[in-house]
């Protein structure tokens, strides 16, 4: 970016820190451009959805993040325009798909030149990562077009994988600059955070992404929020004054680093132990889930909004790292199918449209919860009943449209879709694309509150 553009861009980051503005423009790609945002002489800025830090060493640039398939055409003009240098190395923070599709165009650009192709540095557990990737595409490819409701949506199999690997800690010179490789469990079991201490510069990947930590994620895999909560802290003390973060914008200065990587850390620490000693206490999943509570104060921080993942899906997962995925109902150690117990609810009650009369009124009088459950036993009891079908669908959508989470308002869209399809008749894709949110989601335009993801 030009002297003006970059701070145009730095004042914007500066509101929504503040409160006065939210990500929507920065997640949208309104600063996403060929020209880099300047942090200091020898650093810059990608912002996009997924940010990319590219440090310009004196011998070479490196890249931290390689960004994803929408922005890979723009990126090398981006860093091009920042340095005429070859880019020698790149580091993956983690191996989520959002960060890591960008190198292709410049491994092209060195095969074309009959140079070495930049050495990609990553944790050694990357690459277990894109093995499972290219395992499960199926499985990806679903929970991901329920979670960001684009039917369509195929997995990727082909990935460029890391030319050199770490265990813990690594350091890198090139250059002038020195980069501190730091293994972190959070998001990930394979994040990295990157210490530049020749610029004050902390790029966290996503341990830091402007929304309430990705701890939780129901439809993906374990995530590790007590050791996350370690990370921060650990970043919180190397004094950074510039922290470049995996998504959402820069934080600059001190202070303003010191406190957001305290606060999220204070975050998932109360949850790790207001959960860990209702577990000591030997209460049920169900009994914990409702009792653990996150200070207001931390929840209100700009940079920790549930617009993502939720504290009660943290919750969750710290469950099943700590004590298993039994619940402590012994109904559900080796339950009946769901389907089943479904039939005999609905026989009890008298049909299964009682049951859905029930939960249109639990809709009507703001149990959505409960309603849910009524609905969702309804539908399973006669799976071809278009009139409970609507019932179904209402609660779903009413949900969809409360929720904060775009992991809860995806699921739940999905399913007030699936309802409506065989209410009226049509299918997923043409339900989800009725609503304004739901063409809205429908053309990829995912961008509001979402920040990641693992997958």
């Amino acid at each position: 970016m030009t002297e003006d553009k970059t701070d145009t861009y730095l004042r914007y980051a500066d509101r929504v820190w503040n409160g006065a503005e939210t990500l929507l423009a920065h997640l949208r790609g309104d600063f996403t451009g060929p020209e880099l945002v300047r942090v200091g002489e020898r650093a810059g800025f990608f912002p996009a959805f997924a940010n990319v830090a590219v440090f310009d060493t004196g011998d070479g640039v490196v890249l931290v993040d390689s960004g994803d398939f929408r922005t890979v055409e723009m990126l090398p003009a981006a860093v091009r325009g920042f340095s005429q240098a070859p880019v020698r190395t790149i580091v993956y923070t983690h191996g989520h798909v959002d960060h890591v599709f960008g190198v292709t165009p410049f491994d092209a650009e060195a095969d074309a030149c009959g140079t070495d192709r930049p050495e990609v540095i990553a944790h050694e557990a990357v690459a277990a990562r894109f093995d499972r990737y290219r395992a499960t595409p199926g499985y990806n490819a679903w929970i991901n077009r329920r979670q960001f409701g684009v039917p369509w949506l195929e997995w990727p199999v082909d990935y460029r994988y890391p030319d050199t690997t770490y265990d813990d800690r690594l350091t890198v010179r090139r250059g002038e600059l020195t980069f501190e490789l730091t293994h972190a469990r959070g998001e990930t079991d394979d994040h990295t955070y990157v210490w530049i201490p020749d610029l004050r510069i902390l790029c966290t990947g996503d341990l830091f992404i402007w929304n309430s930590p990705n701890a939780g994620n129901p439809q993906k895999v374990q995530r590790y929020p007590e050791e996350w909560a370690r990370a921060l802290r650990a970043m919180q003390e190397l004094g950074a004054e510039v922290l470049l973060p995996g998504h959402g914008v820069p934080i600059t200065g001190a202070d303003r680093v010191r406190q957001a990587l305290g606060d999220t850390a204070e975050l998932l620490e109360t949850l790790c132990c207001q959960t860990r000693e209702l577990m000591n206490a030997g209460l049920r999943l169900d009994d914990v889930i409702h009792r653990v509570r996150v200070p207001e104060e931390l929840l209100a921080r700009p940079y920790l909004h549930p617009a993502y993942d939720e504290p009660e899906f943290v919750v969750r997962n710290l469950w099943r790292l700590w004590g298993g995925w039994y619940d402590q109902n012994p109904a559900n150690l080796k339950p009946a199918p769901e389907a089943a117990v479904a039939a005999e609810f609905a026989a009890a009650a008298g049909g299964a449209a009682v049951l859905a009369d029930r939960a249109a009124k639990l809709l009507a009088a703001g149990e959505l919860r409960l309603a849910a459950h009524l609905a969702e036993a309804a539908a399973l009891a006669a799976p071809g009943d278009r009139a409970v079908a609507r019932v179904r669908a209402e609660v779903y959508g009413r949900r969809a449209r409360t929720e904060p989470s775009t992991m809860a308002r995806g699921v739940f869209a999905w399913a007030a879709a699936e309802s409506a399809a065989v209410a009226e008749g049509t299918d997923v894709e043409t339900e989800l694309t009725r609503t304004e949110d739901g063409r809205r989601r429908a053309a990829g335009d995912i961008a509001v509150g979402v920040v990641d993801d693992g997958r």
